[in-house]
């Protein structure tokens, strides 16, 4: 039986395109310096928490390093958008 890889589960769940649930998957793994986890060990993850909603992908890389999942340091948090400042004000 055929199993439905990481990036499926993942649209399918939180009702995404599979390009946005790739995205947010490599988000999740460049998140960490050096070595990235596996998208199959982010899934296992999130599907143990149970979110409603897709969560941003610094902070899923956070909580698994937090709770020992993924012992690899982490990259710094990017800026929000919102962060930058206004190149052209009104």
């Amino acid at each position: 039986m055929k199993t439905a890889k990481p990036i499926e589960v993942i649209a399918s769940r939180f009702n995404i395109s599979r390009e946005s649930a790739r995205y947010f998957l490599i988000q999740v793994q460049k998140s960490f310096k050096g070595e990235r986890p596996p998208q199959t060990l982010i899934m296992q993850f999130m599907n143990e928490l149970q979110f409603e909603r897709l969560p941003k992908p610094y902070a899923i890389a956070k909580m698994m390093n937090e709770q020992g999942k993924w012992h690899i340091p982490l990259n710094r948090e990017p800026r929000a958008p919102e962060d930058d400042p206004d190149l052209y004000p009104g």
